[in-house]
Order: C-alpha cells, then sequence, then structure tokens
C-alpha cells in the first residue's frame, strides 16, 4: 500500500513539475530581461502536498534546472538554480514553523507572497555577484519581484483551488 501512495505522489510531483516548466517557459518578460517565475507557484503546491523535505530538495532541484534551462536572464542558469534551492528551503522550514496551526489555503497563499519575493531576492542577490544586474538592486525588486509574487499570489491561490478539486474528483487523496 505504501508503494501505491509512493507511485502516485511521484506522478503527481511529475506532472506539478510539467506545469511548472510550461507555464515559466510561456510567460513573457516584463519588458526587461526578466519574468514572473510561476515555476515557483508549482513548487510551493508540492512542498505543501507532500510535506518531505527529500521531495523538497529533489523538486527543487529539478525546477532550478528546468528553469535555467528556459530563463530569458542572461546568465540567469545558476542564479535559478541557487533560487531554486534557497526559496524551496525557506519555504519548507516555514510550513514546519507554522504546522498544523493554520489550513492549507492560508499557507499557501503565505508561501506565495513571501517565497515569491525571498526568491526574486536570492535570485536578484546571486545575480549580482555572479553575472551583474541590468539596473539597481532596488528598482528590479519594485519592477519585477514585487509585481512577480502579486501574480503568483492569483496564479498560484487559482492552481492550488483547480489542483485540490481535481484530487477530489479523480478520487486520488495524498496523505501526508
Amino acid at each position: 500500500m505504501e508503494k501505491n501512495i509512493n507511485v502516485k505522489k511521484m506522478i503527481l510531483n511529475a506532472i506539478l513539475i510539467s506545469i511548472g516548466a510550461l507555464l515559466h517557459q510561456i510567460t513573457p518578460a516584463l519588458g526587461l530581461p526578466m519574468q514572473p517565475d510561476f515555476a515557483l507557484a508549482m513548487l510551493f503546491i508540492i512542498i505543501l502536498i507532500n510535506s518531505d523535505y527529500k521531495t523538497t530538495i529533489i523538486s527543487s532541484i529539478i525546477m532550478g534546472i528546468i528553469t535555467a534551462l528556459t530563463t530569458k536572464f542572461p546568465g540567469g542558469q545558476l542564479p535559478n538554480i541557487i533560487d531554486k534551492l534557497v526559496t524551496a528551503q525557506f519555504v519548507y522550514f516555514m510550513f514546519k514553523l507554522i504546522g498544523s496551526k493554520i489550513n492549507d489555503n492560508i499557507k499557501i497563499l503565505i508561501a506565495l507572497s513571501f517565497g515569491t519575493i525571498v526568491s526574486g531576492l536570492v535570485f536578484l542577490g546571486s545575480a549580482s555577484i555572479l553575472v551583474g544586474l541590468p539596473g539597481s538592486f532596488t528598482t528590479l525588486v519594485s519592477l519585477v519581484v514585487l509585481p512577480a509574487a502579486f501574480m503568483n499570489i492569483l496564479l498560484g491561490t487559482v492552481l492550488y483551488k483547480a489542483i485540490g478539486v481535481a484530487l477530489k474528483a479523480s478520487g486520488v487523496l495524498i496523505t501526508k
């Protein structure tokens, strides 16, 4: 029975990673060589659904590689991988700290807002050290990171609700 649940989780995670990769690929840049990172929304959903550190690390590495391959930021490959690893751990431990005190709908909103901001700060910080930025750090935070956080909150909430409905309708119940 345990193997069956693990296979279901792996398949669900693979589907969510694929959707995140697709959204990352088709999302246009915001007039700058940067784009909102909707792959993060899927990563946060994976972390919330699984509540497992090993899955968090593996998913963040995979998502980091995928976003590195599809980045529109010149030299953004390594910053994407760094950003996903750091952000996924931040969100995982934030969920552990919150525990079951708050329901999952609120947890995902918190992750989508703070997680996206942490992701943007880590990405810009690592990019500034490794390859440089096309503008000032504070300007890019206000023009790209904050709007991306807002967009991730909207899209991520819709995606989280849709995934929940799909899991219930299909009869696939993933227990933590």
